[in-house]
């Protein structure tokens, strides 16, 4: 896949993860996901369950303030970091999803998340780490 066909859909795929709502065509009506989140692993099969699974999960509307998108030959790797509100808390995790692209739309897709932090563990993570890089 080129780079920018790879950024194009990921962006799409951004737009999904930010509103929960998918735009018209970014899945196969087979599309497949398997999500890995820190000690569990779950899976999900057609465009309807995969939105649920991810409503579920962040229920809220969010934002992506930074993601880096790989091109790969059969899709993309997408590495973003999320923010969001919900349950009166502030929200923050990290992300890495490998899509395979089928005749212009994602059909696989493998999540791999660091687990949600709320506000008290991203305190603490400041307290404790000083990171290099953001």
């Amino acid at each position: 896949m080129n780079e920018s066909t790879a950024r194009q859909l990921a962006g799409r795929f951004v737009t999904f993860l930010e509103t929960g709502d998918p735009p018209q065509g970014l899945f196969r009506p087979d599309v497949f996901c398997d999500f890995t989140p820190p000690q569990w692993r779950l899976q999900a099969s057609g465009v309807e369950e995969v939105v649920r699974a991810r409503r579920q999960s962040h229920p809220s509307k969010g934002t992506v303030p930074r993601w880096r998108c790989d091109p790969t030959p059969t899709g993309f790797v997408l590495e973003v970091e999320e923010r969001w509100t919900d349950a009166d808390d502030h929200w923050y995790c990290r992300e890495l999803f490998r899509a395979d692209v089928t005749d212009g739309a994602i059909s696989d897709l493998s999540v791999y998340c660091t687990g949600d932090w709320d506000s008290a563990q991203q305190e603490r993570h400041r307290r404790e780490v000083a990171l290099v890089r953001p």
